[in-house]
């Protein structure tokens, strides 16, 4: 795309040296209770790809959005921050938290940020920080701000189908890639300049979540958090190893085991068959006759990419007798 094109162009002109170093914009701990879902968009074309060439991105994505696993975690408050010190721009609140796609879903169009902020910092620079919730924005035009001064809170408002910040960063208003700031071309195979001030660390998907029901989780269910069991009854109706996940490619594979005092439960591998934002899975069984054997069951649920284990996950429940 020709915006791509002329961002990259713009971008290696000023070197990353000449920008503010921005601060993380979310107060959560990525790999814990948030995660990079998808990165600015860095093929010229209609396909997409993000700085280190992997998939996570979209055509003519022009941000980077700070997600949240659930729902239940929006509700609970997470605080949206300045990236840096500066003079805040333009402001709009009152946009309703609600996934596009959805019962009841707003008309977003021409306010696809939903509730958001523009923020002027230093020689050219702007952030602009979308999809917050709504009545949670605590600045106005011409409110001064410095970095790390919560702003708002992430949201569901405006166009999206999941609870994350998008924040885009522009320098005489053209988009620059905070990850990659000086590259027009080619993949990031090594740590280089980068508009943070501490770079987070890419991570190449992975799971967000896994854990043992008796009942399988519904996409709805899985969005608002599951509770994580610890003991399940004998007479439970069935068991159920689920794992939610980010950034799967076509190609992935995803092995759930679930094994009991009586041996295995459950040993299956689903395929990905195309690239996925999130995508979840889930491997079990019905109860036996007479109910449950008591006792400790581990589940074990690993993301395959490659022919090697990309990240895995081990979690155990106990059956009461």
């Amino acid at each position: 795309m020709i915006r791509a094109a002329l961002a990259a162009l713009v971008a290696a002109a000023f070197p990353a040296a000449a920008a503010p170093p921005f601060d993380f914009p979310v107060a959560c701990t990525l790999g814990a209770d948030c995660f990079i879902q998808q990165y600015p968009d860095r093929d010229p074309g209609p396909g997409a790809r993000d700085f280190a060439c992997g998939p996570l991105s979209y055509d003519g994505h022009d941000g980077t959005d700070i997600a949240l696993p659930t729902i239940a975690a929006m509700r609970a408050g997470v605080a949206v921050l300045a990236p840096g010190s500066g003079i805040v721009r333009a402001v709009r609140d009152g946009m309703a938290d609600v996934a596009q796609g959805t019962p009841g879903a707003p008309d977003v169009a021409g306010r696809d940020c939903g509730n958001g902020i523009v923020i002027d910092h230093a020689g050219g620079w702007q952030s602009q920080l979308c999809h917050l919730a709504e009545g949670s924005v605590v600045v106005r035009p011409g409110d001064p701000v410095a970095a790390g001064q919560p702003v708002g809170r992430v949201g569901l408002s405006g166009r999206t189908e999941f609870p994350h910040l998008h924040i885009t960063f522009r320098r005489d208003g053209v988009v620059v890639d905070p990850f990659r700031p000086d590259t027009a071309e080619g993949c990031a195979t090594a740590p280089g300049p980068t508009l943070w001030s501490d770079a987070p660390a890419y991570r190449p998907g992975g799971i967000l979540d896994a854990g043992i029901a008796a009942d399988p989780p519904a996409d709805a269910a899985e969005m608002e958090g599951l509770p994580a069991a610890g003991a399940l009854p004998r007479d439970a109706p069935a068991l159920i190893l689920w794992a939610h996940l980010f950034g799967t490619r076509a190609g992935d594979a995803l092995r759930l085991r679930l094994i009991g005092p009586a041996g295995v439960v459950a040993d299956q591998t689903a395929p990905f068959d195309r690239t996925q934002a999130r995508a979840m899975r889930y491997a079990g069984r019905r109860a036996p006759p007479g109910g449950w054997p008591a006792g400790a069951y581990a589940g074990v649920v690993t993301l395959m990419r490659d022919g090697r284990a990309l990240e895995t996950r081990r979690m155990a429940v106990t059956i009461g007798p």
